[in-house]
């Protein structure tokens, strides 16, 4: 990867940096970072922000290809793996909506078909290795694999979902990573390119490679939100006249487009709230029990 020479070498592009400001100028603030100061235009400027305040910032270039900061989060930074909608095309490629002044560019050759105005795109951001410009690729393939894994079972992780599989969806773990989310664990319709926390729930080899596979759950570990879900199912209950018409007999689907959570901790939720002797578990539903 080829760096413009007056970058400093703690200074990343497409990442957030926290740089110090040295001058002010009509345009902006100027920070640390570069032998001429890196450029945060005037309305990205934090309010009250002074010389000798460290702010963290993005940086990437400008349509002038010049080094600048901005305040704006971008839909992802450097490695990661995001949709992105296209909004241009080009002979050359197409440039994709990063969520920056600046749109991303994802050249012809990193393109996998067409590409359309309008379509989203599952892409990893990278820099080009020539200008040291971000840019997109459709091909990340490669720089996904369950080689050296740094977590453990019950760890919390982010997902990204990638395919659809025979058994599940094939799940990206922390943008470099393979899991799968098992059919059985969908509790909501999700699509490719979604993007939400998880948990590893299983770390195990192939027995037919010897590969290490890696079992996913969507949300948080159940045990860990069942408080937060009962605190929830209450507050519904007051809301319904202290009634729900939900029990172990009502489908996944049905509770989760009520509660917004899985029957498994639907389950564990009111069990907790039985104990607690804060509900009664009736024929056709849940009630309240008067305090």
């Amino acid at each position: 990867m080829v760096q413009p020479q007056y970058l400093w070498p703690m200074i990343q592009i497409g990442k957030f940096n926290k740089l110090k400001v040295i001058r002010e100028k009509p345009a902006g603030l100027y920070l640390e970072g570069t032998t001429e100061g890196i450029l945060l235009p005037k309305r990205f400027v934090p309010e009250g922000t002074k010389i000798g305040d460290e702010i963290n910032v993005f940086l990437y270039h400008d349509s002038e290809d010049r080094i600048i900061a901005t305040t704006q989060i971008p839909k992802g930074q450097l490695d990661d793996i995001v949709l992105l909608k296209a909004v241009s095309i080009t002979s050359f490629g197409a440039f994709l909506d990063m969520g920056l002044m600046k749109d991303l560019f994802i050249p012809k050759a990193n393109m996998r078909s067409y590409v359309r105005k309008g379509g989203e795109y599952l892409v990893r951001i990278i820099l080009d290795t020539k200008t040291g410009r971000l840019s997109a690729t459709e091909y990340f393939e490669t720089s996904l694999n369950n080689d050296e894994i740094e977590f453990k079972e019950l760890d919390e992780v982010q997902l990204t979902v990638y395919r659809k599989t025979q058994i599940g969806y094939e799940m990206i773990i922390k943008n470099h990573h393979r899991g799968i989310l098992h059919f059985n664990e969908v509790y909501r319709p999700i699509k490719i390119g979604d993007h939400f926390p998880g948990f590893i729930k299983k770390i195990f080899k192939s027995e037919k490679t010897g590969e290490t596979l890696i079992d996913v759950v969507a949300g948080e570990h159940g045990y860990e939100r069942v408080g937060d879900e009962s605190q929830k199912i209450l507050q519904l209950l007051k809301d319904n006249r202290g009634y729900l018409p939900y029990f172990d007999k009502s489908t996944p689907e049905e509770i989760y487009s009520f509660f917004q959570m899985s029957k498994k901790t639907f389950k564990m939720a009111i069990g907790k709230l039985y104990k607690e002797k804060k509900i009664i578990l009736e024929k056709t539903g849940i009630s309240l029990l008067a305090q």
